[in-house]
C-alpha cells in the first residue's frame, strides 16, 4: 500500500504470548519495533521487588530469570473471560486489581509505540479473539468491554475491533495479484481462529468487506494450552503426577494442573498449598515425586519450568527430541521428550481444531475442496501435527505461511488506516 502521509491510527494485537503495533507510514514496514529493534514485545510483566518497579517483555523476562526477587506475570490476555478478571493479586504488598495489571501492559505498549513513531495515537483498531469465552456471550461481551475500558483510561478516544484472523486476511491479501478462498489459520497462545474469506486485489480496495467473509469461527485452545499438555505428559510424571496413593486412588491433579498452567502458577507457592502436599506426602506410596515437587515450589521455580516447556514445545516444532536438564531439582534429573509423546498429548485438542474448522465450512456452505488456501498464522501455527490435521480437511488448499508474530498486526494497521484514515 502506498501512502502520501502516515496513518492516524495504530492497530494493537495484545497477544497472549506476544504482542505488537502496526502503523502504516510512507516508506517503512508495518509493525513498529518495540523493544530492542524487534517487532514483538512478549506479553510478560515482572514486579521486581527489589527496585520497586514492573518491567516488560523479554527484560521481564531476564529478570526473572537472573534471580531477582518479584512476580511474574505472563499471558495477561488469558485474564479477559476468566474469574479473576474483577478481583485482586497481591504485589508489594497491596491489591492491585487484574485489570489495572492490564493498564500496566497496555500502557506500556502504548508508550513505546508512540516513542519509537514520535507522535501519540488517539485512534486505534485492537485485535480480538473470534470467542475470548467460548459458548458464553456474556462473558466474550465483558471480555471486550473490558478491553476497551481499559484502551480509553490510557487516552484512546475511538476504539474499535476487529478479528484477529480477519486482520490477517488483510495482512495476506497485500501480497495477492490474484482472487482466493481463503482459510485463515490463527493459532495464537490463547484461542485458535479461524475465517473463510474470500481475498483479491481488486477487492481490498473497498471500504466494506463484510460480504467477503463468508464465516468466522473460533475455539479457546491455544500455544499455552499444548505447554501445559506437554508439560502433564512429559514432565509432571517426574514431579508426582500420575503417582498413586497408599489407598490405590491416584494422586490429586489440581497441583500439577496449577504448576503447568501459566496464570495459575502462584498458587502453588501458598502456604495452604504447601501444607496440603506436605500432609499428602505421608499417604503416597512413593514419595520420590512429591519430594521433587516440594522442592521445585521451595525455589519458586513453577514459572522457570514453564518457560522449560514452552522452549520444548518450540524445539518438538523443529526437531523430534528434546531434553530439559532438572539438575537445580536432583542431580542427574532429565525429561526426555520426543515428538510422538507431544503429538499424542495434544491429539484431543487437535481433534477439537478440525471440529471447529469442519463447523465453520459447513455454515459457509462451502465445500473443503473449493478452498484455494490455508493461510497459517500465531505462533504455534508451525507444529507439524496441527499442520497436518487441518490440511487433511482441505485435499485442494495450498499452505502458505504468514509472519507468526506479526501478521495480525500488520493487518490491524491497514484496518486502522481504512476506518480512521
Amino acid at each position: 500500500m502506498t501512502l502520501a502521509s502516515p496513518a492516524r491510527a495504530c492497530g494493537i494485537d495484545f497477544g497472549t504470548s506476544n504482542s505488537t503495533v502496526g502503523w502504516l507510514r510512507p516508506g517503512a514496514g508495518n509493525l513498529i519495533a518495540l523493544e530492542d529493534g524487534k517487532d514483538t514485545l512478549p506479553s510478560v510483566l515482572f514486579f521486581n521487588f527489589e527496585e520497586q518497579r514492573p518491567a516488560f517483555g523479554r527484560q521481564a523476562l531476564g529478570e526473572y530469570l537472573d534471580g531477582y526477587e518479584g512476580r511474574l506475570m505472563r499471558s495477561l490476555k488469558s485474564l479477559l473471560g476468566s474469574p479473576l478478571l474483577g478481583s485482586a493479586t497481591t504485589v508489594l504488598g497491596s491489591a492491585l486489581p487484574f485489570t489495572q495489571i492490564l493498564g500496566l501492559f497496555l500502557g506500556e505498549l502504548k508508550q513505546r509505540a508512540e516513542a519509537a513513531a514520535g507522535r501519540d495515537f488517539e485512534q486505534a483498531v485492537l485485535g480480538r479473539p473470534v470467542f475470548f469465552v467460548d459458548d458464553d456471550p456474556a462473558a466474550d461481551r465483558e471480555a471486550a468491554d473490558t478491553l476497551a475500558q481499559v484502551a480509553r483510561e490510557l487516552g484512546f478516544k475511538d476504539i474499535s475491533f476487529q478479528y484477529e484472523p480477519i486482520a490477517a486476511a488483510f495482512d495476506y491479501e497485500s501480497t495477492l495479484d490474484r482472487e482466493e478462498l481463503v482459510l485463515i489459520v490463527d493459532i495464537g497462545g490463547g484461542t485458535s481462529d479461524f475465517s473463510l474469506v474470500r481475498l483479491s486485489p481488486e477487492r481490498r480496495l473497498r471500504a466494506e468487506r463484510q460480504s467477503d467473509i463468508l464465516a468466522t469461527g473460533g475455539i479457546h485452545i491455544g500455544g499455552t494450552d499444548f505447554d501445559r499438555l506437554l508439560s502433564l505428559a512429559g514432565v509432571m510424571p517426574l514431579f508426582g503426577h500420575g503417582s498413586l496413593m497408599k489407598s490405590e486412588a491416584p494422586m490429586p491433579t489440581s497441583h500439577h494442573i496449577n504448576l503447568a498452567t501459566w496464570h495459575t502458577i502462584n498458587a502453588v507457592y501458598a502456604q495452604k498449598s504447601k501444607l496440603a502436599l506436605q500432609s499428602m506426602r505421608y499417604d503416597i506410596q512413593d514419595p520420590t515425586g512429591i519430594d521433587r515437587l516440594l522442592r521445585l515450589i521451595e525455589q519458586r521455580a513453577g514459572h522457570w519450568l514453564a518457560i522449560q516447556v514452552e522452549d520444548s514445545k518450540i524445539a518438538l516444532t523443529d526437531g523430534e527430541r528434546h531434553s530439559i536438564d532438572f539438575a537445580r531439582i536432583e542431580p542427574g534429573l532429565r525429561a526426555d521428550l520426543d515428538r510422538p509423546l507431544f503429538d499424542a498429548a495434544i491429539a484431543p485438542s487437535l481433534t477439537r481444531i478440525n471440529a471447529s474448522i469442519g463447523r465453520l465450512l459447513e455454515d459457509a456452505g462451502v465445500r473443503p475442496e473449493q478452498v484455494d488456501s490455508l493461510f497459517f498464522t500465531g505462533g504455534s501455527s508451525g507444529i507439524p501435527a496441527l499442520r497436518q490435521c487441518v490440511a487433511g480437511l482441505l485435499p485442494n488448499a495450498r499452505a502458505v505461511e504468514g509472519n507468526r508474530f506479526g501478521s495480525i498486526g500488520s493487518g490491524l494497521a491497514i484496518e486502522a488506516h481504512k476506518r480512521y484514515g
